[in-house]
């Protein structure tokens, strides 16, 4: 059986974002007050009271300057949510946020788009990442919150 790893943004690119984000801008940090942010750092929902910053985040673009793909037109960057400081980052192997809508995102190796789909609960969530994966051709997928659009964490072959 294959599994299916989710990728939290990587440490490295972590401490660029918290000086400065894919749009270039300065990041500005807030006390999150009511908690439930999505936080790409460790994919968990933010608890009241932690710091955490809205940062733009282009995870095609950054991915394809590591392998020499080309992702063209569908380069593109978004808001993201991380912790203002350093953590520790997921705990464990789990894959976070299946339990609303969810848009799986596949890419092929050289950043082509290659579809997508709608999924619209936990129970249908693994196996619509299984089909996709399937496809030989596929070489990640984005999973995107269907509300905003916004990218939640990349997933790869483990």
């Amino acid at each position: 059986m294959t599994t299916h790893i989710a990728r939290p943004i990587e440490p490295a690119v972590l401490k660029e974002l918290r000086t400065t984000d894919d749009a270039g801008r300065p990041m500005t940090a807030v006390t999150d007050e009511e908690g439930g942010a999505p936080l790409r750092c460790c994919l968990r929902r933010s608890e009241p009271g932690e710091r955490i910053a809205l940062v733009s985040y282009a995870p095609l673009r950054r991915w394809a300057a590591g392998t020499g793909a080309d992702p063209g037109a569908y380069d593109e960057q978004g808001p993201v949510f991380i912790h203002a400081e350093d953590c520790p980052g997921p705990a464990g192997d789990t894959l976070p946020f299946t339990n609303a809508h969810r848009v799986l995102r596949r890419y092929s190796a050289a950043g082509r788009i290659l579809g997508g789909r709608l999924v619209t609960d936990a129970d249908t969530f693994r196996p619509a990442l299984a089909e996709a994966f399937a496809d030989p051709e596929v070489a990640l997928v984005h999973v995107r919150a269907v509300e905003y659009g916004c990218f939640l964490y990349e997933v790869r072959r483990g």
